[in-house]
């Protein structure tokens, strides 16, 4: 990984835990044992899935631009197909709370977009590259 998708994955992960953890406290407060479990396993699942993606879209940027736009976007829908049928799998669990589990699952997911979107915007990155030569302005024939 490179150093941007580095701190964009930081920008990412730190509020999705602190938000994780508020949710944590909130089910173990509401729903004890089981629904602190519920919400821990809600905020793992988010942090996982979500940073397997930054990870795979990272490795498809270095192999070409078009690649990575469509490892985005297939990464962010398996995410969200995968994510969905664990809500669904686990709505009569019985070992943890699945309220809980579903609202943390939400929770995190929007708190890491939203740590992802303010990750990219604060990056400092190159759209262009500025040494490359421009057509038109001479150069060697």
């Amino acid at each position: 990984m490179q150093a941007n998708d580095m701190r964009l994955l930081k920008g990412a992960v730190v509020p999705t835990v602190l938000v994780g953890l508020v949710v944590i406290g909130v089910a173990a407060l509401l729903a004890g044992f089981e629904g602190a479990l519920g919400a821990a396993i809600g905020t793992l699942v988010v942090c996982v899935f979500f940073a397997l993606g930054i990870v795979a879209v990272s490795y498809a940027g270095r192999v070409s631009p078009m690649m990575m736009m469509t490892a985005a976007v297939l990464t962010y829908a398996v995410k969200i197909i995968i994510v969905m049928a664990l809500l669904k799998t686990f709505e009569d669990a019985t070992a943890f709370e699945p309220k809980a589990f579903g609202w943390a699952v939400i929770v995190c997911t929007i708190a890491w977009t939203v740590g992802e979107m303010r990750g990219f915007m604060k990056l400092k990155m190159l759209y262009v590259d500025p040494e490359a030569p421009v057509p038109g302005q001479g150069g060697p024939r």
